[in-house]
Parts: C-alpha cells; sequence; structure tokens
C-alpha cells in the first residue's frame, strides 16, 4: 500500500456539505372550548373529590370523644348510645359513597374510540370497585359490630373476655379483640405466612 493511500484512510474524510432547509413548524390550532373544558372537568372532579373525602371524614373522624365519667361503669347506656351514634353514623358515609360510585359509574361510561382511553377510564372503574368492594366489607362488620352492640357483648374481648378499651373502640369500632390478643393475633399470622 502507498504511503498516500494509507494517508487517505487514517484521515477522515470530509462529507459533502449538505444545505437543509429551514423548516418552521407551524403553530398548532387552538383546540375548540372542549379541550378546556376537559381541564376544567379535571378541576371540578379533583374539588368533588376532596369534598367526598371531607364528608366522609365528617361521619365518622368529627365526632365527639366519649370523657368517661369519674366511677362510670364501663359500657355504661350513655357509652353504649356513644358507640351506636358513631357506628350508624360510619355506616350511613359509607353508603352515601356507595351510591355516589354508582351514579359516577353511570355518569362516566362512555365508549371511548382511544384504546388508552378505554384503558385508563377502566383502570378508574376497577380501583373505584375495588375500594367499594372494601368498604362493603367494612360495612357488614359495622353491621355485625351494632348486632354485638345490641346483645350487650360489644366492648369486650372476643378471645379472652377482657374490655377493649374505649380509646381503642373509638379508634376501631369495629374492634373485637383486645389489644393483646390481637397482638398475639398478628405475630401468629406473621409467623405462618413466613
Amino acid at each position: 500500500m502507498s504511503p498516500e493511500k494509507a494517508a487517505s484512510k487514517a484521515a477522515p474524510k470530509k462529507k459533502a456539505a449538505v444545505k437543509k432547509k429551514a423548516v418552521t413548524k407551524k403553530a398548532a390550532p387552538k383546540k375548540p372550548a372542549a379541550a378546556s373544558k376537559g381541564a376544567a372537568q379535571d378541576e371540578v372532579s379533583a374539588a368533588e373529590a376532596k369534598a367526598r373525602a371531607e364528608s366522609l371524614l365528617q361521619g365518622f373522624g368529627n365526632f365527639e370523644p366519649y370523657q368517661p365519667q369519674a366511677g362510670e361503669e364501663y359500657m355504661s347506656s350513655d357509652q353504649i348510645a356513644h358507640f351506636r351514634k358513631l357506628l350508624t353514623a360510619w355506616k350511613h358515609a359509607l353508603m352515601e359513597e356507595v351510591d355516589r360510585t354508582v351514579h359516577y359509574m353511570q355518569d362516566e361510561a362512555a365508549n371511548f374510540p382511544d384504546p388508552n382511553d378505554r384503558a385508563s377510564q377502566e383502570s378508574d372503574f376497577t380501583m373505584e370497585l375495588r375500594a367499594r368492594d372494601r368498604e362493603r366489607r367494612l360495612i357488614k362488620k359495622i353491621e355485625e359490630s351494632i348486632v354485638i352492640l345490641d346483645s350487650g357483648d360489644y366492648g369486650f374481648c372476643d378471645s379472652c373476655g377482657v374490655e377493649i378499651g374505649i380509646r381503642r373502640l373509638e379508634a376501631r369500632p369495629t374492634a373485637n379483640l383486645c389489644i393483646d390478643c390481637k397482638t398475639l393475633d398478628e405475630i401468629r399470622e406473621k409467623q405462618k405466612g413466613g
């Protein structure tokens, strides 16, 4: 190989200058009011979701903690009335949320032509239904707690029979085990689960 050819291989080859045309981007046409309406709907639905969450808290979270009188017997008639009010308010708030979900799903049901929009809607509906299923089971536990309240066994541990405690019942009105038995139950469950 001649030295000239070796030098030409080692030196980088220059490409012919290609003149590029200046590309001007066209301004995207403004979308009609429907696009801004969608953004407004997102804001409204976010505000609506916040209002729904606050109304659920109103039904259960904003209650007056029971103040026992000195020497008052555990699960007196006043305490039973307090917990009945708490359980029924919680159940009522959950039932209202179920009704709202039914109306929401009926109103928002649409057959979108875009597969991504359909998938997003299906995902939203699935999450709503999963949450409602949890609430349905909770409503069932609330109803069981009301039956136990009527029978006179409410507030006592199912396992050992000791008092569960007013503060624990206010934190979890459907509790049926005292804190010690619940802790042991969770330890056993953890050991079984591995």
